[in-house]
C-alpha cells in the first residue's frame, strides 16, 4: 500500500500541521533547518522525522555501552528502557550475529556456495536459534550432502509434538500447503529448500550482478514474497556467495511502511524506496543538524537495510512517544518488553566488511582503560 500524497491526507489535522512545507520546522527549538535540495520538495515531515534520528543515535549509544560492559542503566529514555527494540544496525542483532558466526562462517563445515546457502536458508526459514541448535544436536553437522527429508522432518515433528515452537515470531512464514501439499508447515518448507537446491539457486545467486537480481531469483519461489525475498538476499549477502552493496536496493516491509507514514505526510516526488535511500544519503547531515553524536559501526554508515529497519522500530517507538500520529496498521501498543537478561554478544561481522580488527582494537582499548 503506497503512502497517500499530501492533498489526500485530511484525516489528521494535528499530524499535518507538525512541520512546515519548507522542511524547516521540526517541533524542536534546538533543531536547525536542514539544507534540503529544492528538487526533492515538497517532502513534508512530521515531528517523528526528528525522532527517527534521535532513536537511531540513542540505540547505537546503548550498543556501545553494552559492548564495553558499562553498568545499567544504559539510557535515560523510558521507552527504550521498557520495551524491546532492535539495534540500529540489523547485523548487530542477536539472530543476525548468530547466523553470521555460527551458521555461515564455520571452519568445521563445508564452505562451498551450495553448503553455505543450504545452511543460511535452513536457518532463516525458521529464523530461530533454538531450532538450529535442535537440528545440530539431533543430526550432527548440518551438511547438504548428507541431507535427508525424513531425518529433518522427524526431528522437527518430534519437537512440535513435545510443545516446542520451531518458528520465530519475528515474521510469518506462509505455510506453503497449496504449493507442496503437506499439512505440516515445516514439511512444505523442507521441500521448498529442496526445490531451491535442485534448481541450482546458489549458483544463480553467485552469478547475479546485483542485489535486485538476487532478490528476483528468490522472489520466484512459492511462499517467498517481497519482504522475505529482501530479508533472505540480505542474509545470503552476509556470506561469500555474493558481494552486493547494501546501498543499491531496498524493499520496505509492513512495519517500515508504517514508520514512513508516521515520519511524513507527503513524500513529494519519492516513493517509499526513494525515501529510505534519501534517509541513508542524508544521515550524517541530519545527525549534525540535531547535534547528535552518532557513532557508526566502525566507519560503516547505516545501510538501506538498516534505515528500513529503523522505520519499523520508530513506528513502534512512536506509539508511545507520539500516540497522536498514526501509521497504516493503527497499532497502538508495543508487545515485547525489554527484560535486560540477554547475554552479551561477542560481536563479529562478515569479514569482507573489514571491521572485525577494529572491534578487537576497540575492546582491547576499553579493557585497558
Amino acid at each position: 500500500m503506497g503512502i497517500q500524497r499530501q492533498k489526500n491526507v485530511t484525516e489528521n489535522v494535528e499530524q499535518n500541521k507538525q512541520l512546515s512545507l519548507d522542511f524547516g520546522e521540526y517541533g524542536d527549538d534546538r533543531s536547525s533547518a536542514p539544507d534540503m535540495i529544492s528538487h526533492i520538495l515538497p517532502v513534508k515531515p512530521t515531528i517523528v522525522f526528528n525522532t527517527y534520528w534521535r532513536f537511531a543515535a540513542e540505540r547505537q549509544k546503548i550498543f556501545f555501552k553494552k559492548l564495553k560492559n558499562a553498568p545499567i542503566p544504559w539510557t535515560d529514555d523510558p521507552i527504550i528502557s521498557t520495551y524491546k527494540f532492535t539495534n540500529a544496525y540489523r547485523a548487530s542483532d542477536r539472530v543476525s550475529q548468530y547466523l553470521i558466526r555460527n551458521v555461515i562462517y564455520r571452519d568445521d563445515l563445508p564452505s562451498s556456495p551450495n553448503e553455505v546457502f543450504f545452511r543460511v536458508i535452513l536457518f532463516k526459514i525458521f529464523n530461530k536459534i533454538e531450532t538450529w541448535q535442535l537440528l545440530e544436536n539431533k543430526l550432527g553437522s548440518i551438511i547438504y550432502d548428507e541431507y535427508s527429508f525424513e531425518r529433518y522432518d522427524q526431528v522437527l515433528k518430534d519437537a512440535i509434538q513435545s510443545g516446542q515452537t520451531i518458528y520465530s515470531a519475528a515474521y510469518i512464514m506462509p505455510s506453503g500447503r497449496t504449493n507442496f501439499g503437506h499439512t505440516a508447515k515445516h514439511r512444505n518448507h523442507l521441500q521448498l529448500i529442496e526445490q531451491m537446491m535442485a534448481n541450482e539457486l546458489p549458483k544463480k545467486l553467485a552469478d547475479a550482478k546485483n542485489m535486485q537480481q538476487g532478490f528476483d531469483l528468490l522472489r520466484e519461489y512459492p511462499t517467498i514474497g517481497d519482504f522475505l525475498a529482501y530479508q533472505f538476499i540480505t542474509d545470503v549477502n552476509y556470506s561469500e556467495i555474493t558481494n552486493f552493496s547494501e546501498m543499491e536496493f531496498v524493499i520496505p516491509g509492513p512495519g517500515a511502511l508504517d514508520g514512513i507514514r508516521k515520519c511524513f505526510t507527503d513524500l513529494g516526488n519519492f516513493n517509499e524506496q526513494g525515501i529510505i535511500k534519501l534517509m541513508a544519503e542524508r544521515q550524517e547531515s541530519e545527525f549534525e543538524r540535531l547535534g547528535l553524536n552518532f557513532q557508526s559501526l566502525w566507519g560503516r554508515k547505516l545501510q538501506l537495510i538498516d534505515c528500513q529497519n529503523l522505520f519499523c522500530e520508530v513506528d513502534k517507538y512512536a506509539r508511545m512517544k507520539h500516540p497522536d500520529i498514526f501509521g497504516i496498521s493503527g497499532r497502538t501498543r508495543i508487545k515485547q518488553k525489554y527484560s535486560g537478561k540477554g547475554q552479551t554478544l561477542d560481536y563479529w561481522y562478515p569479514p569482507k566488511w573489514g571491521i572485525n580488527p577494529a572491534i578487537e582494537e576497540y575492546k582491547t582499548t576499553k579493557a585497558d582503560t
